[in-house]
Parts: C-alpha cells; sequence; structure tokens
C-alpha cells in the first residue's frame, strides 16, 4: 500500500518545517556515511592494482591471488548477519566506528604479509588469505547496517536521494581509487625499504581508522539520543517513523516458493560478478594491452568508471521518470556484456579496449539501482521484505565468482583476456534472466497500485529501498 504522505506532513506550515529538519539531519550524518562508503569500496578493490608488484614480491601466482581476493567475501558473508543483530543491540555508532577501525587496522596490516608469515610460521600465500579473510570479517554487515541506520532515521519515502548518494560513491571511489593507486605505488616505492603496492595498502588503510572516531563522536545512536536536536524535533521524526511501521513482518515461505526470486537472484548475481570481476582484473588487464608503468595503469582505469557514473545518474533518473523498469537494466546488461567482449578482442589496441571497457562498465554501473527496484516490484507484503533477505545474501557469492572466473579462464586457456570474454557472457545472462521476468509481472504490479500511475516511479523506489534498509 503506498505511503500516505499527507497523514505524515499534516499541515503547510507543519511540511515546511519538516522539510528543513530532514535537511538537516541529512547534512548532519549523510556525509560521514558516504565518505565510509567510498573508503570501503576502495579498500575492497585495490588489491586489484596491489595485484601489479605484490604477486612477485610475496612469491605467489595468479590462483593464490584469486583465491585470496575471493576470502574477503567468505568473511563478509559469514559474519553479515551476526554483525547486524550486533548493532542492533550495542548501537549504530560504536559497532559501525568498531567496523572502520577493525578493517583499517587490517588494510594496513596487509602490508606486512610477508614479515606476519615469517612471525607465524605460515607461506606468504597462506597469510594473504588470513589477512584477506580477516578483512571481509572486520566489513562483514557495513553496507547493511549503513542501510539500517538510515531506517532509524528516515521513513521509506525519504530514503531514496540518501541511498542513491550511498550507490554513488560506488563508481566515484574507483574513479578517484585508480589514479590515486596507482601514482601511490609510483610515488612510494622503495620508501624505506618497503615497496610501493604495501605503501598503497597502508596509505589507503589509513581514512577508515581516521574516520571510525569521526563516526563515533559525530553520529548518534538513534533519534532519541541525539544532542543537536530539540524535543519537538525528535517527536516529529519519531512520529513519522511510526506512522509507517505498522505490520512489518517476515515470511520467508511465501518468496521461496515464488521462481521470480530466484530469477531476481541470479540477476543480482550474474550481473554483480561481472562488476567485481571488472573491478579486481581491470588493473591486469590495462597492462595486458602493454602497459606497464603503474601511474599510467591507474589512470586509465578510471575511464571505464567515469563513464560508469555518467551512466549511472541518468539510467536510473530516466527510469524513474519514465517509470519503465525491465528494458532499463536489460539493455544495460546487454552492452555491458558486448563492452567487455569486444574490450577482449581489441586487447592489443588501447584506445579501442579502453573505450569497451567503458561500455562494460557503464553497463554494469548503470543497472545497479534499476534491478533493485525489482524485489518491490514482483512481490508485495512480508514476501518482499525477505525475498530481498535471500537475494542480498546470494548476491554477495558474485564477489567470489568474480575474482576466480578470470584466473580460471587464464589457467584453462593461457590467456587473462579469455576471463573477459567469460565475464562478458555472464552479463549476457544477467539480460537474459531479466528479459525471462514476465512483462506481464510488472503490469500485476501496477494493477495493485505499487508500481506506475498508481504509485509513481519514485514512491515504488523508495519502497524497496525501504524494505533494503530495514533488514
Amino acid at each position: 500500500m503506498p505511503i500516505n504522505r499527507s497523514a505524515v506532513v499534516p499541515g503547510g506550515n507543519d511540511a515546511d518545517a519538516e522539510e528543513r529538519l530532514y535537511k538537516k539531519v541529512l547534512w548532519r550524518i549523510v556525509p560521514i556515511l558516504f565518505l565510509c562508503h567510498t573508503v570501503s569500496f576502495l579498500d575492497r578493490v585495490n588489491i586489484g592494482f596491489a595485484k601489479l608488484q605484490m604477486l612477485g614480491d610475496l612469491g605467489i601466482g595468479d590462483s593464490a591471488f584469486a583465491l585470496g581476493a575471493s576470502m574477503f567475501f567468505i568473511g563478509y558473508i559469514a559474519l553479515e548477519i551476526p554483525s547486524n543483530l550486533v548493532l542492533h543491540r550495542v548501537g549504530a555508532r560504536l559497532w559501525i566506528a568498531r567496523i572502520m577501525f577493525s578493517w583499517g587496522i587490517v588494510s594496513v596490516g596487509t602490508m606486512f604479509t610477508a614479515e606476519l608469515a615469517h612471525f607465524f610460521g605460515f607461506g606468504n600465500a597462506t597469510m594473504f588469505y588470513i589477512m584477506r579473510l580477516l578483512l571481509g570479517c572486520c566489513e562483514a554487515g557495513f553496507y547493511p547496517g549503513m542501510l539500517l541506520y538510515i531506517n532509524y532515521w528516515f521513513p521509506s519515502h525519504r530514503q531514496t536521494k540518501m541511498t542513491s548518494g550511498l550507490l554513488l560513491a560506488l563508481p566515484l571511489s574507483l574513479v578517484f581509487g585508480g589514479p590515486l593507486s596507482g601514482w601511490l605505488m609510483h610515488q612510494s616505492q622503495g620508501w624505506f625499504g618497503y615497496d610501493g603496492w604495501q605503501w598503497m595498502l597502508a596509505i589507503e588503510g589509513t581514512p577508515a581508522i581516521l574516520l571510525a572516531f569521526w563516526v563515533y563522536f559525530g553520529l548518534s545512536d538513534n533519534i532519541a539520543k541525539t544532542p543537536w536536536l530539540t524535543a519537538d524535533e525528535k517527536h516529529m521524526l519519531e512520529r513519522n517513523l511510526r506512522a509507517e511501521q505498522g505490520g512489518k513482518s517476515f515470511h520467508f515461505g511465501a518468496a521461496i516458493r515464488d521462481y521470480r526470486v530466484w530469477v531476481v537472484a541470479g540477476i543480482i548475481f550474474s550481473y554483480a560478478t561481472g562488476f567485481y570481476g571488472l573491478s579486481f582484473w581491470l588493473p591486469s588487464i590495462i597492462r595486458e594491452s602493454g602497459v606497464r608503468d603503474t601511474l599510467s595503469i591507474g589512470l586509465l582505469s578510471a575511464i571505464p568508471f567515469v563513464a560508469a557514473a555518467v551512466s549511472m545518474v541518468f539510467n536510473t533518473w530516466h527510469s524513474s521518470k519514465t517509470g519503465e523498469r525491465r528494458w532499463h537494466a536489460a539493455v544495460p546488461a546487454f552492452a555491458g556484456s558486448l563492452g567487455l567482449i569486444l574490450s577482449a578482442a581489441f586487447q592489443h589496441n588501447l584506445p579501442l579496449a579502453m573505450a569497451f571497457l567503458s561500455l562494460a562498465a557503464a553497463g554494469i554501473i548503470g543497472l545497479t539501482p534499476v534491478v533493485w527496484t525489482y524485489p518491490g516490484s514482483l512481490l508485495t507484503g512480508t514476501a518482499a521484505a525477505a525475498g530481498i533477505a535471500m537475494i542480498n545474501s546470494f548476491g554477495s557469492l558474485s564477489g567470489i565468482a568474480g575474482s576466480m572466473i578470470t584466473n580460471v579462464m587464464r589457467q584453462l586457456t593461457g590467456n587473462l583476456n579469455n576471463g573477459t570474454y567469460a565475464l562478458g557472457a555472464v552479463l549476457a545472462c544477467t539480460g537474459i534472466l531479466i528479459l525471462c521476468l514476465p512483462a506481464a509481472t510488472f503490469a500485476e504490479a501496477r494493477a495493485r497500485g505499487e508500481v506506475g500511475a498508481s504509485a509513481g516511479p519514485e514512491e515504488e523506489e523508495d519502497r524497496v529501498l525501504s524494505k533494503t534498509a530495514a533488514l
């Protein structure tokens, strides 16, 4: 049932006061969360740049790197739900700060992988696996925790801008992260006897540690404990949250019996596999084209994600404007698939390869906000909430698949770019799965008043993001 906004905003004067209040809240908490999210993605994928030097230094191969990259997601998936339960019990401020501080420490500590391996009597590869596993364990629950924290403050119809802003951290972190990582590796090579990849991991891990203190001292656990709100402001915020909380519950059986949930889970898994595969291996793909300098690789790696940021903003806006969700995801999926395949075919022609990699990144990132509206379009009531939980857990496995596919294909064929062909095929499957969703399903959703003319595309998107945040 669409949210009755008039019930939440009773009058003109109250509406103006409420808008000012929510802007005040937004500017106090969203910048902190955005910076934390940006750093989290940077720390998650900068290992792809470290790979350019670390394999030789540690004496490990591509297979060990791929396994180590995937170990992050094993720890992340295993502790995601327990981490959110602890957050709810001890408070968001303390727990998100703990997440930031601990993952920053592990990220910085990864520069000492060889030294730690010698101290504990492990091989370098084993120690690398342990550090990546610990990083995933430390970061577990961070993004769901942020969504849950937003849900503590904003009713669903006000969450779209906040959540879209957090998603924008994904391409922006990669736009600036690539050149930064390449520059750091280039400039810090040999400092105090350590290599560039070691300093890069240490320097890029430090902001997480610093942000932990900003989170702890800059955020409040909930509305009631916020010192910068008046009693009337707290009452207004809490009243609006109570107005939409009635009747929310979870029923997992209804979700798993609907085949469309599994189709959407396959969509999320396959497109995210393409994303992680591209993110982890992009520096290596560029190097295979003939570029050897780490700074040049970093600068070139930013180009695809500039295109991705533009694509994400435009595709989300146009999808919301038209209310169309199916082709706004399928077309970018096929475009991303074509871009990956052609980038591999023209790997030795750098301008063409970069143009097609940009097409691939634009397709992959452009469809991201759109496909996450699917569960709310296809399911209703408690089944939608349970379905999103299952889809999110299944989709997290893409980090393992994305890191492994390219290396497996390289082992089988001897050519790294054959892995890029494989990732292109996976993205093609994403487009096919999207078109496998019957168009009648979206018509049914409109008839129920959930999308389209009855609720409007923006309200439908708000509902999905609200249910995601509630998890």
